[in-house]
């Protein structure tokens, strides 16, 4: 349907303006060649004006060659031949090619570290889980539910952290969202955007842009081999850091029990002080005892925990998670609840059903068995090839990617593009920082493994191998 609104108190005839505008969207592009436009009387009552007038606009279009009538059955658009007629469109289309039209570099393997395994999704329980939500819990599907999501996953949340991740928190501190990126939006909100917050450096890049977009410019705070220092906090006026503690993205450092102690001890010195715990993909310890989360080592209420099912199930589900201390929860319900739940009810009730039924935990096992089995077989290619005595592999023991230092002269840019020529994907370090350290790492590389099949990184590796030595 056409769809515009015509100015009944102008001198420009009604039809006059209908036949602009649709002269423009077939110059434009918005209407195609060989497209039906609405018939006379559909228009006319859509737009409230005569037929004569949706006649007379498309009398016009036809004897100028803009529309073409076929006996019986209507109207249709004539090819275009885009000329100086219009040259705006043109150059538009230029500067904003379609997206489908805009194509990233292929690469034959990739090391990116934003995927997980699609093969091992446990479709046939998901499916059967989703069968028994439907039958089940029909009226509950339709409704809209608790502003912090349902009470019954939120529960099961709960319940889990404590057994796996050493975190205390009740069902009523958690709240679901779609998406961490969406949660510390809300996180910025309820602490409040004037204050000054800190971001680890190097970190995720894609939390630096959440701030910055709304208004906040971080602190840069650089990072020794124990991750990010309290005593370097306390050099900035920072009330707020966002930290990695169980797995610094994309360092790999662990941060130490003694560290973790130092960085609550200095967000105790101040009560507008927090910490954002961000544990992102912390299911994933390969060597040595779990690592408890930092949020269980707080006693005075100073640490929000931020946690997804991205890298435990899939990115594409969009259910993240946030533990308020019981201060910052009481002021969310205060002040928050007029926000509804962004993730959908049937989506929550299936993974309420999946960690119930014990599915959770023994896909958790599964995905740390086939995740151990692609970092081990990197780290072994990698010791066999002629790389062994100018690599490092830094940072290996939990999560689902690496470091990888090269010292054959070469420096990080240089690595980055005969790697590409060889049609392996790697990234730099140095594209983490918010600005360049002290120290600036040489030949560092971050590799993601979660996305290759074990014969892919074996294939990979190879690749490099020729490509750098």
């Amino acid at each position: 349907m056409i769809t515009l609104v015509l100015d009944r108190t102008s001198k420009m005839p009604l039809y006059e303006q209908l036949y602009r505008h649709i002269r423009g969207d077939i110059e434009n592009g918005h209407i195609r060649p060989g497209e039906k436009i609405p018939s006379k009387r559909r228009l006319a009552e859509h737009l409230k004006i005569s037929t004569v007038t949706v006649e007379t606009a498309y009398a016009q279009l036809a004897a100028e060659g803009y529309l073409r009538s076929m006996p019986k059955s209507g109207f249709f658009a004539q090819p275009f031949d885009s000329g100086p007629l219009n040259m705006k469109a043109a150059a538009q289309s230029k500067v904003f090619p379609p997206a489908a039209d805009i194509k990233p570099p292929h690469y034959e393997y990739d090391f990116k570290t934003n995927a997980v395994i699609t093969g091992l999704f446990p479709f046939a329980a998901w499916a059967k889980l989703g069968r028994e939500v439907l039958a089940e819990s029909s009226d509950e599907l339709l409704n809209i539910t608790h502003p912090q999501g349902s009470m019954a996953l939120r529960s099961q949340i709960a319940d889990y952290l404590y057994k796996f991740r050493g975190v205390n928190a009740s069902a009523e501190q958690i709240v679901l969202g779609a998406g961490s990126e969406y949660l510390t939006v809300i996180i910025l909100q309820l602490l409040g955007r004037q204050k000054h917050y800190a971001l680890e450096n190097p970190g995720y890049g894609k939390i630096r842009n959440i701030f910055q977009v709304n208004g906040i410019q971080p602190i840069a705070v650089e990072l020794d081999e124990h991750g990010i220092s309290a005593d370097e906090l306390k050099r900035t006026n920072a009330d707020v850091v966002h930290v990695t503690p169980s797995h610094q993205f994309p360092s790999g450092i662990v941060m130490p029990v003694g560290r973790r102690l130092a960085l609550l001890k200095w967000a105790g010195e101040s009560d507008v002080r927090y910490i954002l715990e961000d544990d992102y993909d912390s299911e994933f310890r390969f060597s040595g005892q779990p690592i408890p989360a930092l949020q269980g080592l707080d006693r005075a209420g100073k640490v929000i925990y931020i946690n997804a099912f991205t890298k435990s199930l899939a990115p594409s589900l969009r259910i993240s998670y946030m533990v308020l201390p019981p201060r910052l929860a009481e002021l969310y319900r205060e002040k928050f609840m007029f926000y509804s739940c962004t993730v959908p009810n049937f989506e929550q009730y299936t993974l309420c059903k999946f960690m119930q039924g014990g599915y959770f935990e023994r896909h958790l096992s599964r995905m740390r068995c086939a995740y151990k089995e692609r970092r081990d077989r990197f780290i072994n290619a990698v010791s066999k090839s002629a790389l062994a005595p100018v690599a490092e592999i830094i940072g290996a023991d939990a999560g689902l990617h690496l470091l990888l230092k090269i010292s054959n002269g070469m420096d990080e840019a240089e690595l980055i593009a005969r790697a590409k020529t060889a049609g392996v994907r790697v990234n730099g370090l140095t594209e983490y920082y918010i600005h360049p350290p002290r120290q600036l790492p040489r030949g560092t590389l971050v590799i993601g493994y979660s996305a290759l099949s074990p014969s892919d990184i074996s294939a990979a590796v190879e690749r490099l191998e020729k490509a750098w030595i």
